[in-house]
């Protein structure tokens, strides 16, 4: 674009901005009224200096007092935007009574925010009882009007003199007369917060009646509820002090104080469409009461059910129950209901009543969609798919898939406009059961799943490869605990074949030979296992770990061993790959304040080809860059180590892998307007070779060079949250590139142009 047009653009919006900011944004308030220009702060005043004051304190005083002014900046109670465009149509623009100037009047007008409307003197009450709820009797909250040049603007500063916490002098508890009074003391005995010393809390107090509430009706007392909790607080007998006694209330139901057990249980399996035949099966859970024609396994309701009879009554298991059934899929609704036993009122006993209707069996669906792959290729694409949930009558779930799709490659740089097609189809066979051996350790509250595939995938890059790939496995998914779940794949076998070469693609092949190993016919018969622990440790930390290892071929050449045959083995006439991988990450994320998080991941991988193969087959080895690596380069444009491909071979792509990765990231996330979101990040990472290669010079790992070799970028980027959809736009910086450029120092990018990289991705990174 010239200099004279981009002068014809910027002067009128230059011109506008001024016009806008020198226009009053205060001209119709009224006299005796001030325009709200947010929060100045909340100033806490302490006895002492050093003492801390409670931060989640702090942080509800200034959540009470946290009224957004008009154009808030990024959703913020104290800080405005520069230019406050619907004030400024507010107090300048005329407002027709109708036409096309009065409806853009009503999408950009702002009516202001008022000093009167955000009612200061109100807070400072609501303030006054968060203090005492606190058990800061003493303190006291004020506010004052902060102004400036503008005497009709003013922002707010609520200052707090919060005096000496009161604390817990003394507790008295239930008397230990009833088996409840006692579960009800043990509970709160267990209570970190409960004790003399504490501070005062009502928020924390009611937690306790909560947590007592749960735990004794998982211990039978089911129509026991938290108000049945009353406290006694007593701050006469020793100044700044509270005595605290606890009690039950009088007006409680009777059956509130009652220990339940655990009477009869039916579970009706009603049909999809109503009607049938009913059919009665006894089981040790219970009777089964199935509505026939209809497909189940008799062992199947049993299972999901957690309740035993005669025993004692648990909510728990209630929601255990609940929960089993739902995640088997094949019912779209379960209703429970429990009722107390009108036959046998002296055992006090609760019968459970469960409704199932079955989900229609078959689901087509046709889904067409945007992809985006971890290695940065992007595109349309259809799915038809085909899934009965129910094919045994033990939840079985058969899903068959036929997929389609046009790819091309975000990000910047000479790779961007390399395209490719792919189709596949897929079938897999999930049972909700582990089959497998009893010692595997298993959590009976989630569905166990194994999992039979099979499938074909056709890949053709235009001008250099067609490749297919056929595989078949079986695979285990199971949870040990509340926050890991495992997969271990028993066995898979992939085939992958080059059905049609360029001579382009060729050429590259013949000038990098351990590249060329890496694409021959194969079969890959692996083994794999990974865990992945998952957890938000409180409200403001999350940490997920990911571990896998797999290996490929061993089982294959220890029978050819025994076999007695030394040299290269095949599987059908073809070469198998024999090798080793492993991979771990960890992303931990905190949260800085409202909903702005820092997130960061550190991974590493490794893979080693042995015996039978010189080479990790193309399909298994690392790369950096893309839209989910080193954002500030596009997918395979950095690595191995400081290898660069020659700047005439435009094709280098097939060179930027390795076996072994390291890659560190961090990114700010921050909310801007409803469902968009912007972050700002920072990338290093970079894929090395572990065997010294002739090609590819400087591609091997050495301590030596490992910082120098990572390549660093920084960028921002903004995020679209569609409820479960995630759409990412990502603009890469480069920083620092791990080969030689024209330019000395570590910052070496050739120019600002040439380090920018821009993806578009969908979900998040990491």
């Amino acid at each position: 674009m010239k200099g004279h047009n981009i002068r014809h653009i910027l002067l009128p919006l230059l011109s506008l901005g001024l016009l806008v900011a020198s226009c009053s944004t205060t001209r119709r308030i009224p006299q005796d009224e001030l325009l709200y220009t947010g929060l100045k702060g909340v100033e806490v005043n302490t006895p002492l200096p050093q003492e801390k004051f409670p931060a989640g304190v702090k942080e509800s005083l200034t959540e009470a007092v946290s009224v957004k002014p008009n154009n808030p900046l990024l959703g913020s109670a104290s800080v405005r935007t520069p230019f406050p465009v619907g004030l400024w149509v507010y107090n300048n623009w005329p407002n027709p009574p109708k036409g096309f100037k009065h409806w853009i009047y009503n999408k950009l007008v702002s009516e202001p925010v008022l000093v009167s409307d955000v009612r200061p003197e109100v807070r400072v009450h609501m303030l006054d009882k968060i203090l005492d709820n606190n058990g800061y009797f003493a303190g006291k909250a004020s506010y004052e009007l902060v102004q400036k040049k503008n005497k009709k603007k003013a922002s707010i500063l609520y200052t707090i003199e919060a005096g000496e916490p009161y604390l817990i002098d003394s507790i008295r508890l239930l008397p230990d007369t009833t088996h409840l009074y006692h579960l009800i003391d043990s509970v709160a005995l267990q209570s970190a917060y409960f004790k003399t010393g504490s501070r005062y809390s009502v928020d924390s107090l009611a937690t306790l009646r909560v947590q007592i509430a749960n735990a004794v009706r998982n211990r039978g007392y089911y129509y026991f509820k938290p108000e049945f909790i009353q406290y006694l607080a007593d701050s006469t007998i020793t100044r700044g002090r509270i005595a605290i006694h606890m009690e039950v209330a009088d007006n409680l139901h009777p059956w509130a104080l009652d220990r339940f057990s655990t009477g009869t249980i039916t579970t009706y399996v009603q049909r999809n469409n109503g009607g049938g035949t009913p059919d009665t099966i006894s089981t040790p859970k219970g009777d089964v009461i199935q509505f026939r024609p209809s497909k189940l396994r008799r062992s199947l309701i049993p299972s999901c059910i957690a309740f035993r009879p005669g025993r004692t009554f648990s909510v728990r298991q209630m929601d255990l129950t609940q929960s089993r059934l739902s995640r088997l899929g094949i019912f779209n609704n379960i209703n429970m209901t429990v009722y107390p036993d009108t036959v046998n009122r002296d055992k006090r006993l609760l019968n459970v009543a469960i409704e199932c209707t079955f989900d229609r069996p078959w689901e087509a669906s046709i889904e067409a969609n945007v992809s985006s792959k971890s290695n940065s290729y992007l595109g349309p694409g259809i799915t038809l798919g085909l899934t009965n949930r129910n094919i045994f009558g033990g939840g079985e779930q058969l899903n068959v898939s036929l997929t389609g799709s046009y790819e091309w490659q975000t990000g910047s740089g000479r790779n961007s406009l390399f395209n490719s097609y792919e189709a596949g189809l897929n079938a897999t066979l999930a049972f909700p059961r582990l089959l497998a051996p009893r010692f595997v350790p298993r959590s009976r509250r989630d569905l166990n799943w194994t999992r039979i595939s099979l499938g074909v995938d056709v890949l053709n890059r235009p001008h250099y490869f067609k490749m297919e790939q056929f595989n078949t496995g079986i695979s285990y998914d199971w949870r040990s605990s509340r926050y890991i779940n495992n997969s271990f794949t028993l066995f898979k076998l992939s085939y992958t074949k080059l059905q049609n070469t360029t001579e382009v693609f060729d050429s590259i092949m013949n000038a990098n030979p351990a590249i060329a190993l890496s694409f021959q016919n194969q079969f890959i018969p692996q083994m794999s296992y990974s865990l992945t622990y998952d957890r938000a440790m409180n409200a403001d930390n999350t940490i997920n770990v990911q571990a896998s290892v797999s290996q490929a071929g061993n089982i294959f050449w220890s029978i050819y061993e025994l076999c007695g045959k030394h040299h290269e083995k095949e599987l059908f006439g073809t070469p198998f790959s024999q090798f080793i991988k492993g991979y771990a990450q960890i992303v931990y994320g905190r949260r800085l304040g409202g909903d702005i998080w820092l997130v960061n991941r550190l991974a590493t991988g490794a893979a080693w080809a042995y015996g039978n193969s010189r080479q990790v087959p193309y399909s298994e080895q690392f790369y950096a860059g893309g839209a989910n690596s080193v954002r500030a380069f596009t997918v395979r444009s950095i690595g191995p180590g400081s290898y660069r491909a020659p700047a005439d071979q435009i094709n280098g792509y097939f060179d930027q892998t390795g076996t072994f990765i390291f890659l560190a990231n961090t990114e700010l996330r921050f909310p801007i307007l409803g469902p968009l979101h912007g972050a700002i990040f920072l990338d290093a990472g970079n894929v090395w070779t572990l065997k010294a290669e002739e090609s590819r010079p400087g591609g091997q790992l050495k301590a030596s060079s490992f910082l120098r070799d990572l390549a660093l970028g920084t960028g921002a980027g903004l995020r679209f949250n569609i409820s479960m959809l995630v759409i990412r736009a990502d603009l890469g910086i480069g920083i620092h590139a791990p080969y030689h450029t024209s330019k000395r120092g570590y910052y070496n990018m050739e120019s600002f142009k040439k380090s920018l990289a821009f993806h578009l991705a969908i979900g998040y990174p990491f």
